[in-house]
């Protein structure tokens, strides 16, 4: 292990905003490397998309890239031979507000790496936090990290602190944990904390904002499995987003590049799968998947879903209801409240009438019927 013993504050940062990337679970976006996204001024100054689709600009920094564990897809596990430093509370937060009273950060992003326990650990990014809270009077945005093997303790605790708190579930089950960790119980680790988060939060009057992460293909587990549990966290514990992230391996034996194209494809696919739960209305039994339990490599699910059910095309523009209108490809939450406001006034008589010519809208022309005859119907197949 590699230990800079006398670094300075903006070394330590430098370092430990790097090693941040690994925690993606407020900074990720279903559009091209839209979360992978840094500043201009130093890694730990992050663009990111909020739970509820804003955007923002954080402070994103780890405490401590020091880990006791023995996850196999993180480049900061326990064996690794990497440079390992910590950041004391006094310059996070001093850093953090200086930043901040330049306007230059909309809030604080804090997560660590496991020193020693989790509870110890979280007694220190608490202490963090406390000293923003109480010392400093901070009343804005900050998203702390909860660690697997937290206590109800410290977890209320770090409620009663942050905007917005996530446990990363990982992985689809037990299972799969099994292979990547040999520290992590699946359930006493991280389901039931994630289930005791969800339950303080609905206490509280406060609206704390949870959320999630899978890391995808470390474990060699199917899309149809993440999308399952993906589900069952919206519907039993009300979570407000679950985030993805591709497992980038370095395999001598194949091509990196290739390895991780394929998985960023995975994980683009599985956010808008996520987008069609939040946004479209879709459920489970609307996605599809080849004999293998993945997601089309070459078709977005709305549009594979669309390939599949021809006897709910065309939809007509002018007397669809909003689901409908939403299971057109190319239309999307905004179009479809567009196209409900115009028929209030007057009939839509074309593609133009909805909006200016593009790709979705040559895509969502094969699918709508404007009440002038079969043709569309016919249009719909010519593919």
């Amino acid at each position: 292990m590699l230990i800079n013993s006398k670094p300075d504050t903006f070394e330590k940062l430098q370092l430990l905003s790097r090693d941040s990337q690994y925690d993606l679970a407020c900074a990720c976006g279903s559009t091209k490397d839209s979360h992978r996204t840094r500043g201009s001024h130093g890694k730990w100054i992050y663009p990111i998309t909020l739970p509820d689709g804003g955007k923002s600009v954080l402070f994103k920094t780890l405490i401590s890239n020091v880990c006791s564990s023995d996850c196999k897809y993180c480049p900061l596990q326990r064996n690794a031979d990497i440079p390992r430093c910590t950041l004391n509370s006094e310059e996070t937060v001093n850093t953090f507000l200086d930043y901040y009273n330049r306007r230059e950060v909309f809030g604080l992003f804090l997560s660590s790496g496991i020193i020693g326990t989790a509870e110890a650990t979280m007694e220190k990014l608490i202490t963090t936090c406390e000293i923003l809270r109480k010392k400093h009077q901070f009343k804005g945005y900050i998203h702390l990290k909860i660690l697997p093997g937290s206590s109800p303790a410290a977890i209320e605790k770090a409620l009663s602190l942050a905007s917005a708190v996530s446990l990363n579930i990982e992985t689809p089950g037990k299972e799969f944990m099994s292979k990547l960790s040999t520290k992590k119980d699946f359930i006493k680790d991280i389901v039931e904390p994630i289930k005791l988060i969800s339950k303080l939060r609905s206490e509280q009057k406060r609206r704390i904002k949870q959320t999630t992460q899978f890391i995808v293909g470390a474990a060699g587990e199917t899309d149809r499995q993440i999308v399952n549990y993906t589900s069952a966290l919206y519907d039993k514990v009300s979570l407000n987003r679950v985030y993805f992230s591709a497992y980038q391996r370095n395999d001598s034996e194949n091509s990196e590049d290739t390895q991780n194209s394929e998985g960023f494809i995975r994980e683009h696919r599985l956010y808008q799968v996520d987008f069609l739960f939040r946004k479209y209305n879709f459920s489970q039994d609307d996605i599809i998947y080849d004999r293998d339990g993945l997601l089309s490599k070459d078709l977005d699910p709305k549009e594979l879903w669309a390939k599949n059910h021809p006897e709910f095309f065309p939809v007509n523009v002018n007397t669809a209801d909003r689901y409908k209108l939403l299971r057109v490809p190319g239309l999307g939450p905004n179009t479809v409240e567009n196209i409900l406001n115009k028929r209030k006034v007057s009939k839509i008589q074309s593609i133009d009438d909805i909006s200016s010519s593009g790709k979705r809208m040559l895509k969502a022309l094969r699918y709508l019927d404007f009440g002038q005859g079969p043709k569309n119907k016919v249009f719909l197949f010519n593919f």
